[in-house]
């Protein structure tokens, strides 16, 4: 089954996903990697989400290398531009940035790249990225020279993501930033989870998991953490429990 027709049949039945986001420019060593894919494995990570705001090392074939020799988990990249490609990726979040006024970053980049991904076999995954919040400007909000929506404008965001899924986007990404000290808000979620019927991917700022709860609950399809996982392992475990329990608690049969 696609990617992508995996995560609407878990959304319509609202069945939660986990996905680690690995940063190729904070691999220093790839084998620094290998506790945290046994850890994946261990505690049935969904997705490895791949990529970052600006790659400076040439080793993100080596990462995606890496997690497919290790196991079976899907790969998906999260691309900061066009040059952050590798088509042995499983998937692409094919990020177009809805919450900007950068038409580089709603079609520009994606034009460079639109042919080499149709003949690739890539598994293109047409996403409307959101920045949400935050009290200090992100790496991504700096690098798109964008803004982020404000965390309790509620109405835009909401009507951005409407506005996203009636022009044809598949996914809702809302992020607080790789690195965020605050999560986005569940009320923010909330809002924007009603407004679409696409599943909705929260990332940035997760680094409990109380937060990963509340983030759930508030109607979170997919959860994303980095840069937490990265500092505290034991996260992915606690989050993944929250998901298994979550899921467990749905009686689906």
């Amino acid at each position: 089954m696609s990617i992508l027709k995996t995560l609407n049949t878990r959304a319509e039945t609202s069945q939660k996903s986990l996905a680690i986001l690995i940063d190729p420019d904070k691999v220093e060593d790839i084998s620094s990697l290998t506790g945290l894919l046994n850890l994946a494995k261990e505690c049935y990570v969904d997705y490895f989400f791949v990529g970052g705001s600006l790659i400076t090392q040439q080793n993100l074939d080596k990462v995606i290398k890496a997690i497919k020799s290790s196991c079976s988990i899907p790969t998906v990249l999260f691309p900061g531009s066009n040059m952050h490609l590798d088509l042995s990726a499983d998937g692409i979040l094919f990020l177009s940035l809805i919450s900007g006024r950068n038409p580089d970053l709603l079609i520009g980049q994606h034009v460079v790249a639109a042919p080499i991904l149709k003949n690739s076999g890539i598994e293109v995954l047409p996403t409307g990225y959101i920045l949400i919040n935050s009290e200090r400007t992100s790496a991504v909000s700096y690098m798109s020279n964008t803004s982020p929506i404000p965390p309790d404008k509620y109405s835009i965001a909401a009507s951005t993501a409407m506005a996203g899924e009636m022009l044809g986007l598949k996914l809702i990404f809302i992020d607080a930033g790789s690195g965020a000290r605050e999560a986005i808000t569940p009320k923010m979620i909330q809002q924007v989870k009603k407004s679409v019927n696409v599943p909705v991917i929260v990332g940035g700022g997760i680094n409990s998991a109380a937060k990963a709860k509340a983030s759930l609950e508030a109607g979170a399809d997919v959860i994303v953490i980095g840069n937490a996982a990265e500092k505290n392992p034991n996260l992915v475990i606690e989050v993944s429990e929250k998901i298994y329990d979550f899921n467990k608690s749905l009686n689906i049969h």
